[in-house]
């Protein structure tokens, strides 16, 4: 088997394809991995003129994401330069690079990465369809049918905990067809869980993990918000959430073995923070687009369209809140409206991910997080955890006088 190469579609704007449609007007912040003596992780600033370390003055990018204007702090602050944004770009592939230059990582450090899930009509009832199949893929499209014979597009209208939304369970629990995926599809408490621990996730140009007894699986293409310790929302990225239906199907109650492996949560490639052009309504017209190129000449494309979210994003980070503390902040995955149907190898069959396919998610203001799928057990596996974060900075000097 060949790997797919890790290629981005070309522009004629003469921009990096990484890049948003509008280039470097935006904030855009990030993590790179900055070798030297010693290396480590970097927060940095991606500008016309160059990418800048900000470490100096924000050791951390929940540092960074604390102060009360961090879009104008990304723009002014006084870091050294590092190299340009196409050579940062250029080296964050995996293929050829270049160890001794920086490359992206993950955009988050000491925020916790949470994630809401079926926040979308088209979801919530593939979910629905995963619990009935009990994690069978070849039952799926016969399920499907009937699911969406009585359902139809009813859920896609109705406001989650409304009272039409309390009659359409009466509905469906008189019909036996009530599931705890509808329950919060259209009840009044989300569905939000930890995707994944403290500095685990993975960026830009790294390969995303499925696990090797997982033959039920596909990418879920997400805007990702960026919330600081005071619940504000500072800023977005992409994000992959990536799903192992036959896990799931199996039992909600195996989530955490679905959702929470290694490198298996992407974000990336940086974050674009708030400022005066580009905010919460931005994000809420949001169109994620998708695709899939796999080694055997597959390519799938798909959306998610941002409008048809059925719970504002601003609920989905109040009840994040509502019982927790988040000290360090956190990213909220706002879930996806993409559930792939149709089928790739055989008849029935619907998609799953094959090692070596690559996934790329595109979004206008946000720019393109690309990962190659792989195991993950055969991906590199996550050793930087805090203790070794906070050695490294201390190592480096970055301590005297900061907070993380």
């Amino acid at each position: 088997m060949t790997a797919t190469t890790m290629s981005l579609p070309l522009r004629t704007d003469g921009l990096h394809p990484v890049l948003p449609q509008d280039g470097l007007a935006g904030a855009l912040v990030g993590r790179v991995w900055r070798p030297g003596a010693p290396a480590g992780p970097a927060v940095v600033a991606l500008r016309a003129d160059g990418v800048f370390d900000l470490s100096s003055h924000f050791p951390t990018m929940s540092t960074l994401l604390e102060t009360p204007q961090p879009a104008q702090v990304a723009r002014t602050a006084i870091g050294e330069r590092l190299c340009s944004v196409e050579a940062l770009l250029e080296n964050s592939r995996p293929e050829g690079r270049d160890e001794t230059r920086p490359w992206l990582l993950a955009p988050c450090d000491l925020q916790v990465v949470k994630a809401a899930g079926v926040t979308f009509a088209a979801s919530m009832i593939e979910r629905v369809i995963e619990e009935q199949a009990g994690g069978d893929a070849s039952r799926a499209q016969g399920l499907r049918s009937q699911v969406q014979a009585l359902i139809g597009d009813r859920l896609s209208e109705i406001r989650p905990g409304s009272p039409q939304a309390m009659a359409l369970k009466q509905l469906l629990q008189e019909r036996k067809l009530w599931s705890q995926y509808l329950e919060v599809g259209i009840g009044p408490d989300a569905e939000v869980f930890t995707k994944a621990p403290v500095l685990a996730s993975i960026g830009h140009g790294q390969d995303i993990g499925i696990r090797t007894d997982s033959q039920w699986n596909n990418p879920e293409p997400e805007v990702v918000l960026a919330v600081n310790s005071h619940g504000g929302i500072v800023g977005a990225a992409l994000g992959n959430d990536v799903n192992l239906r036959d896990i799931e199907g199996r039992s909600a109650l195996l989530l955490g073995k679905a959702k929470d492996n290694n490198a298996s949560c992407a974000i990336g490639p940086f974050i674009r923070l708030f400022d005066g052009d580009f905010g919460l309504d931005q994000v809420r017209r949001e169109t994620v687009h998708l695709q899939v190129s796999g080694h055997d000449g597959y390519t799938l494309r798909g959306i998610n369209t941002m409008t048809s979210i059925s719970r504002d994003p601003v609920d989905l980070v109040a009840q994040t809140l509502a019982c927790h503390q988040y000290p360090d902040g956190f990213m909220l995955f706002l879930g996806t409206l993409f559930a792939p149907i149709e089928d790739r190898d055989e008849p029935g069959g619907g998609f799953t991910h094959k090692v070596g396919d690559v996934v790329t998610i595109h979004s206008h203001w946000l720019g393109s997080l690309q990962n190659r799928v792989t195991y993950c057990e055969a991906a590199a596996p996550w050793r930087f955890g805090l203790r070794a974060l906070i050695g490294n900075l201390a190592d480096r000097g970055l301590l005297q006088g900061a907070t993380l």
